[in-house]
């Protein structure tokens, strides 16, 4: 599945550059909810926040789409409204449009950096705004803070037509899913394919290729997808974040992870692949 680029209908901007009065789109979000109309899953497209009675805590710029300005904001109480409400942005993807929902990816991460760095992470110092730049300054030590993301790999594993799943021992719905893991200091993207492998199944793999990447705010991550074909090793799990592990042919998958994640598009390459 080729992916909608965020950048399709996306202008990405520092400083608002829209006359007074023009409507915009508001990515309004309280503990990682997002607020949406619940009768038709619309974002709001407003004037001012202060249509809904909103102050928000903090409001940022990102840009325009479709032609409109667009902001991210945060209100530290959920609204009472009787056509809009908060929702979990992950349970959004099949409501909102691909290009909302991928722009509404970066505006939860750009959200909760500016509300995690209001300090300075060096000497402690309350931090400022660069103008026109998504960046943050000390005004006393000079330490200069960007947005950060995580950078994470996750592959598909093949040996014999099969493809390798594991079944983690944390998250609310513990399936089986593929192998993955942040990238540590120091390594390249293919090494941390080899170390992850080997760390949580104790298999080898070669033969890594790279097969694309997503951005995934859940939180801050890239997630960046390879597939890989065993090499050697026998599947012994780590019993801290791996419970089980196995080989699964076509005919045997588990249950498919979300549409919206890079993991789905590797078992459909599986599947396509390796159907007899």
């Amino acid at each position: 599945m080729q992916r909608e680029s965020i950048y399709k209908q996306y202008q990405p901007e520092n400083k608002p550059n829209h006359e007074k009065g023009v409507k915009a789109y508001w990515f309004v979000f309280n503990s990682n909810k997002m607020l949406i109309n619940a009768e038709d899953g619309q974002i709001p497209f407003l004037e001012n926040l202060k249509e809904l009675n909103i102050t928000p805590e903090r409001k940022i710029y990102l840009g325009t789409i479709r032609g409109h300005p667009c902001y991210c904001a945060e209100v530290e109480k959920p609204i009472v409204h009787e056509k809009m409400d908060f929702y979990d942005l992950r349970s959004l993807y099949s409501v909102l449009g691909e290009d909302i929902y991928l722009l509404a990816g970066r505006a939860v991460q750009i959200i909760n950096w500016d509300k995690n760095h209001q300090f300075c992470g060096k000497c402690g110092t309350s931090t400022e705004t660069i103008d026109g730049e998504m960046a943050k300054i000390c005004p006393e030590c000079g330490f200069i803070s960007h947005t950060r993301i995580s950078p994470a790999v996750i592959t598909a594993i093949i040996k014999n037509g099969k493809i390798l799943m594991a079944k983690h021992n944390y998250g609310s719905y513990r399936r089986y899913g593929l192998i993955a893991g942040f990238v540590e200091a120091g390594e390249t993207l293919e090494e941390a394919v080899k170390r992850e492998t080997a760390e949580e199944v104790g298999l080898n793999v070669n033969n890594i290729k790279y097969f694309g990447s997503q951005p995934w705010p859940f939180p801050n991550s890239l997630m960046v997808g390879f597939t890989a074909e065993y090499k050697s090793g026998e599947i012994i799990v780590d019993g801290k974040e791996i419970a089980d592990a196995k080989w699964f042919d076509v005919s045997e998958l588990p249950d498919m992870p979300s549409k919206i994640s890079i993991a789905s598009e590797l078992i459909d390459w599986y599947i396509e692949n390796y159907s007899k």
